[in-house]
């Protein structure tokens, strides 16, 4: 997408441009606004040979309008991932607009593609996008941590010794 965003001759579509930038974007999109505002642009056209692709004329452009729903949500869901560890499936149907069958189905195929790591509980209705972490990396991290902190109890023995130190030849001083 960001390659198609530094296309030049994108200005002389100014509507498709800023679908591009909203995709681009790491927000919700909602179907909604996306129909109210570039609907008629995408479907009628305009004079420009790369528009009207969407015609709801054709079956072809029935298909691609069908194909840029699923890629709206399939945004939302990329989206959700991101700023999420867990969420409700219903609030996550919510957000989507979609039933929760629809919010499954689209979930599943992200999924099923490895274009995003999730695990949904259907007791609990949650989905969770935290991958598990490997075992190998955990003992790596906890080794470094115990690493870390015998070191602290090392600096704080060797300040605890040099002050007893000064404290004796200031003592003996006297």
């Amino acid at each position: 997408m960001h390659r198609v965003a530094g296309e030049r001759n994108l200005d002389e579509i100014p509507s498709y441009e800023s679908l591009l930038k909203e995709f681009i974007r790491n927000e919700l999109l909602d179907w909604t606004y996306v129909c109210n505002t570039y609907e008629q642009e995408l479907r009628v056209g305009t004079s420009h040979p790369a528009t009207g692709s969407l015609s709801g004329d054709t079956e072809e452009g029935r298909s691609n309008w069908e194909t840029l729903r699923k890629r709206v949500v399939e945004h939302n869901i990329r989206v959700i991932a991101k700023y999420y560890t867990q969420i409700r499936m219903a609030r996550m149907a919510q957000l989507l607009s979609l039933t929760l069958e629809e919010c499954e189905e689209s979930l599943s195929r992200l999924v099923v593609d490895k274009m995003i790591y999730a695990r949904f509980d259907r007791l609990d209705g949650v989905v969770s996008f935290k991958k598990p972490a490997d075992p190998a990396e955990l003992l790596n991290d906890w080794s470094r941590n115990i690493g870390e902190l015998t070191s602290l109890v090392n600096k704080t023995c060797h300040l605890i010794n040099r002050e007893d130190m000064v404290f004796a030849l200031a003592a003996a001083a006297k």
